[in-house]
């Protein structure tokens, strides 16, 4: 069992709370395009009312920690782990009750090199506490605007968890899953459901696209988020998004270990 104070430790020497590797620039640019409403990082969220770059960096700081100073433009942004913890033990609440409901569960991630590992676990667990790990839609091809221009990709499934591959395949490698922020892969996940006449999902897990895109058409959704995400705090905020953690969503796989371990005994899921 890993304690509180070791979980502290390890996200403040791993730099998923703390300093992060996300600078200070690039989350301040978030939050201006965000409250110019730029599809590009609003991740399918559509804001109720209108948020200022003021007002989306004061959410930023009570929610993450982020200094509240418009003036402090430079250097790593920063997670108070405090807040992470918090967080956590809310997301992991809300897993020990969808296994309790055995509510069916929707994994996706659009940063499947990094977090994949950590979602995996958790869907391995909700499926052995009885709830159905959905996986629809396989194989649906989407397109996807990109910085370099218009892409297409395939959805698929690795150990219950949605993912975006490239198609078709670019370069060796590239079929482990690709990078994106869409919420388009969701929607689409969704609309195969739907099609199928099953089950919708009772509770969606993931992040940026996954989680806004689900939140706003009315599914209960959870996930982490950095400090250049505000769309899950904004969602959260505005009650579309149940749970958004703040954590640094880009250090190594291994690094998200020690929280699985702490959220699955939170949860009571642990075996």
């Amino acid at each position: 069992m890993l304690s509180v104070g070791a979980l502290r430790a390890h996200l403040l020497a791993a730099r998923l709370a703390g300093p992060v590797a996300t600078s200070r620039e690039r989350s301040l640019r978030s939050y201006r395009l965000f409250a110019a409403r730029d599809p590009r990082v609003l991740l399918g969220l559509d804001p109720e009312r209108a948020w200022s770059e003021r007002d989306v960096l004061g959410l930023m700081a009570e929610r993450c920690g982020v200094s509240s100073d418009p003036g402090e433009v430079s250097g790593a942004d920063v997670i108070d782990p405090e807040r992470t913890l918090a967080a956590l033990d809310l997301f992991a609440e809300r897993l020990r009750e969808a296994a309790v409901d055995r509510v069916p569960v929707l994994f996706g991630t659009g940063h499947p090199g990094r977090l994949l590992g950590f979602y995996a676990a958790l869907a391995d667990a909700l499926s052995s506490a009885g709830c159905l790990v959905l996986t629809p839609a396989q194989g649906r091809c989407i397109d996807i605007t990109t910085r370099f221009g218009l892409r297409t990709y395939r959805l698929d499934y690795v150990r219950g968890v949605a993912l975006m591959c490239e198609q078709p395949v670019s370069y060796a490698g590239s079929e482990t899953g690709a990078h994106t922020h869409s919420p388009l892969p969701v929607r689409v996940a969704l609309d195969g459901l739907v099609e199928a006449g099953g089950p919708l999902p009772g509770l969606v897990v993931g992040d940026h696209g996954w989680v806004c895109g689900a939140g706003q058409l009315g599914f209960e959704a959870i996930g982490p988020a950095d400090t250049d995400d505000p769309a899950l705090f904004v969602g959260e905020a505005e009650g579309r998004v149940s749970v958004a953690v703040p954590l640094d969503d880009g250090v190594r796989s291994a690094y998200y270990l020690p929280l699985t371990r702490y959220v699955l005994n939170r949860a009571c899921l642990s075996q």
